[in-house]
């Protein structure tokens, strides 16, 4: 990685946890889902709408990929094109952690080291189909599915259901992707 693009994640992982700082008081805090199965979590997931952030402007065709180490920590891969599916395929190789093991919906996630992000999973379709990533401020959120697309019924459910947990689902964006 060239330098320029290492201090451009770093200011980007930087401006997240500043945004993390400046959640409302007046909104209560996010409601994981009750339980996660890790191994039916493991897998791709292809990122179908998000409220982006710097590091993910421009990004087409994302996916996040989630293995479990030996160690019991989670591989975290982010693969995307720049600005056109037919772009190369890019990786950035993270490293997660589940912080609450009686849910294991809250994750920390690390890019570069020492930044970590913090990792909710605030909706999750019961066959594991799809699910949702939330951010306490709410100024950042992702729509994850096992497919490149999502049917409009549960994608509106879903922005129903993140609306009722304080996010404004007008700022989520649906993500390019290569139809299946």
């Amino acid at each position: 990685m060239k330098f320029s693009r290492i201090a451009s994640l770093i200011a980007s992982i930087f401006v997240v946890m500043l945004l993390s700082c400046a959640t409302s008081r007046s909104r209560p805090p996010l409601r994981t889902v009750p339980k996660l199965e890790l191994s039916r979590f493991m897998g791709d997931w292809y990122v179908f709408a998000h409220i982006p952030y710097s590091l993910e402007k421009g990004k087409v065709g994302t996916l996040d990929r989630y293995a479990m180490a030996p160690d019991g920590r989670i591989q975290n891969s982010f693969l995307f094109r720049r600005a056109s599916l037919d772009a190369p395929l890019e990786e950035w190789k993270g490293i997660a952690w589940v912080h609450d093991k009686a849910s294991n919906a809250e994750w920390r996630v690390q890019f570069v080291w020492p930044f970590r992000l913090l990792f909710l999973v605030i909706d999750l379709d019961p066959d594991y189909q799809w699910a949702v990533i939330g951010y306490p401020s709410r100024k950042l959120g992702w729509v994850l599915s096992r497919k490149t697309a999502l049917n409009d019924d549960t994608y509106r459910s879903i922005l129903k259901r993140m609306e009722q947990q304080g996010y404004d689902a007008s700022l989520l964006v649906k993500v390019p992707q290569r139809p299946e």
